[in-house]
């Protein structure tokens, strides 16, 4: 099968020898990504945006990186100036994952810069959760989309890593809403995180859920619905840091061949979900790139680096040419 010019529009490639690592994996599967600015310091000023990006670049060939810089209090000045250059602007909530420490403590100290982002047709990307029981943080996160989607119905708000099934509802009832799905919501549940010995590799925020919910999103991907993308949200951590809790799985080496097996020959509902519907919903101008998957058996990598990837050792009917 050939898929046309897939987007991972939810991707962590770090900086330094761990870019160096895992970019490899994402630029050949994919024609482009949407990249994450959570870094230390963030991504979050035009210098600190093209100096990342030519990162990116110089260490990746037939990819396009597709920059998000990290939420804080903008000028209208500093937002004219990089929207020419950005794909999106990141929320985080103050704390709630990964270098996030800077992020958003009230999202009314934000509104300003919202207001300016909806008339420059900026989009925003969130990670959904409160502090809340770690199973309800995405549930009660519902709440902030609605109030987004109704104060601000111009601007195009991305649910990223929707983990809980009753987000997805929100779809049809907000036009303004849009929703990422990892490989790992989709496939993994809590049980293989703790069902058995602890998996700290299947650490993750926000945390896989119940048989439910990963049901549930699977029907959701598999109806094709337009406002659905794929948005991987891998993300490496050297092993050493993973054993002592880093949340983050690294999915880029199996994305295709995960997915192949996933949608098992429906491979127009398949190039939707990687590919058509993010192109449609934010008109995104890449370069198309083919890539092609054959059935073949291929094993995961054990180890990239210094990262333990998700599926390591497993045997998948498919592989990337």
């Amino acid at each position: 099968m050939i898929l046309n010019t897939p987007i991972d529009m939810h991707l962590h490639l770090r900086e330094g020898k761990m870019l160096k690592d895992v970019i490899p994996y994402s630029a050949k599967q994919f024609a482009a990504a949407v990249i994450m600015p959570n870094l230390i310091p963030p991504v979050d000023n035009r210098q600190r945006l093209e100096s990342y990006k030519e990162e990116i670049l110089a260490n990746s060939e037939d990819f396009t990186p597709l920059m998000n810089v990290f939420m804080r209090e903008y000028t209208e000045d500093e937002l004219l100036d990089l929207a020419e250059d950005i794909f999106a602007i990141k929320l985080y909530p103050a704390g709630i994952t990964t270098n996030s420490e800077g992020g958003v403590k009230s999202i009314e100290n934000v509104y300003p810069v919202l207001e300016i982002m909806q008339e420059l047709n900026i989009p925003l990307s969130v990670h959904g959760e409160t502090n809340g029981f770690v199973l309800d943080r995405e549930r009660e996160f519902a709440v902030v989309y609605e109030k987004l989607a109704r104060d601000f119905p111009k601007l195009k708000i991305i649910m990223e890593h929707v983990g809980s099934a009753e987000l997805l509802d929100l779809l049809d009832r907000y036009d303004n809403l849009y929703a990422t799905v990892t490989l790992h919501h989709l496939l993994l549940t809590l049980d293989d995180l703790i069902g058995g010995a602890l998996n700290p590799h299947n650490f993750c925020k926000p945390v896989i859920k119940t048989p439910k919910d990963r049901d549930a999103i699977q029907k959701f991907v598999k109806s094709g619905h337009k406002k659905v993308m794929f948005g991987s949200d891998s993300a490496p951590h050297p092993i050493k840091n993973k054993l002592k809790g880093a949340a983050g799985l690294f999915s880029a080496p199996v994305i295709l061949p995960a997915l192949a097996e996933f949608f098992d020959g429906d491979i127009e509902t398949f190039q939707k979900f990687i590919s058509d519907n993010a192109r449609e919903n934010f008109n995104l101008n890449v370069p198309e790139k083919k890539v092609e998957i054959i059935e073949e058996e291929w094993t995961a990598p054990y180890i990239v680096g210094e990262v333990k990837p998700m599926f390591a050792g497993r045997v998948f009917r498919y592989k990337v040419l």
